[in-house]
């Protein structure tokens, strides 16, 4: 009886598990919004030229839907850029329930502002001739109000806060540069504004500081013609007292603040130091303040508003 070569065994192929199927990388996303007449348009502009894609007067609820083609478009739409025109309750109503859904997905998310004084905004309109699109059979400044009052909230929640009174086209883009530039964005960036409180208070301004309480050099015969950024300035304004305290009390109190906003999400702080011209006190504050933020990893722009008006 022969035997018989028993028959190898049939190699069982290993039972691969399904791969969850990747989910698209949502693009980052800005909102440029604010009043007519303040810069939106040349804002926008000026994203578009970093490269963004950038969609103008896109209507709130169609915001969720172009986020979702740009995630589909395996990276060749990382960033967009929306401007919207809120000009009705209802309208608004539908950007807040588009606002809600993109945090839902976790969408990347900021909102810009652009805001001017009514000064500013009416001298920009008669300068066109043309009428402010909610004035209707009113003047402009009633279209301004109207669109105020519309606003309002969006501009409570809004990331960056720019105010375009006192700034030409040139001077606007610059400031949008300063936050958009580069690759990675940083967890957070400050903008320290010296200003004088006889021009008035920055519209923009996340904090105000009061330098006021410092004896003011321009009491001083030999240091009146500086500014703050000189050293002998900056000297005599820290050798008084209590100028030093004052700065470090004021640093820690942003390190607070700073940990609260990036918890939060927040991108963009605006601090705004004064003094009475904005020449000397605020000037030395800002620059000692902006380099302490500096070296807490906080990205800082330096900007004196009022230095160089008297």
């Amino acid at each position: 009886m022969s035997e018989q070569t028993p028959e190898p065994d049939t190699p069982q192929t290993p039972e691969v598990p399904e791969q969850p199927e990747a989910q698209p990388e949502m693009p980052e996303l800005v909102i440029i919004s604010g009043m007519s007449g303040a810069g939106r348009s040349t804002a926008a502009k000026c994203l578009e030229d970093l490269g963004w894609f950038v969609v103008d007067n896109l209507p709130p609820a169609l915001i969720p839907t172009m986020v979702d083609l740009g995630a589909r478009s395996q990276g060749n739409v990382a960033r967009i850029a929306v401007v919207v025109d809120v000009r009705g309750r209802s309208f608004f109503d539908s950007l807040r329930e588009s606002l809600t859904d993109l945090d839902t997905k976790g969408v990347t998310r900021r909102v810009v502002f652009l805001e001017a004084s009514d000064n500013a905004l009416v001298q920009r309109f008669e300068s066109v001739r043309r009428p402010h699109p909610l004035q209707g059979e009113g003047r402009i400044v009633d279209g301004i109000a109207a669109e105020r009052d519309l606003l309002r909230e969006l501009r409570g929640d809004a990331d960056l806060v720019i105010d375009t009174s006192n700034l030409n086209v040139h001077e606007l883009r610059a400031k949008m540069h300063a936050q958009f530039t580069g690759g990675d964005q940083p967890e957070l960036r400050a903008t320290v504004m010296s200003f004088g409180y006889k021009y008035g208070l920055p519209v923009d301004a996340d904090h105000v500081v009061d330098c006021r309480f410092l004896p003011n050099p321009h009491w001083v015969p030999e240091l009146r013609p500086f500014t703050g950024t000189s050293e002998e300035v900056s000297n005599y304004v820290f050798n008084q007292p209590g100028a030093k305290e004052f700065l470090d009390g004021y640093a820690e109190l942003l390190r607070l603040v700073a940990d609260g906003y990036r918890r939060e999400g927040k991108r963009y702080v605006t601090i705004a130091v004064g003094c009475t011209g904005g020449k000397h006190r605020s000037v030395a504050m800002s620059e000692r303040l902006a380099r302490r933020l500096a070296a807490e990893g906080v990205e800082t722009v330096v900007v004196h508003r009022d230095m160089g008006r008297e």
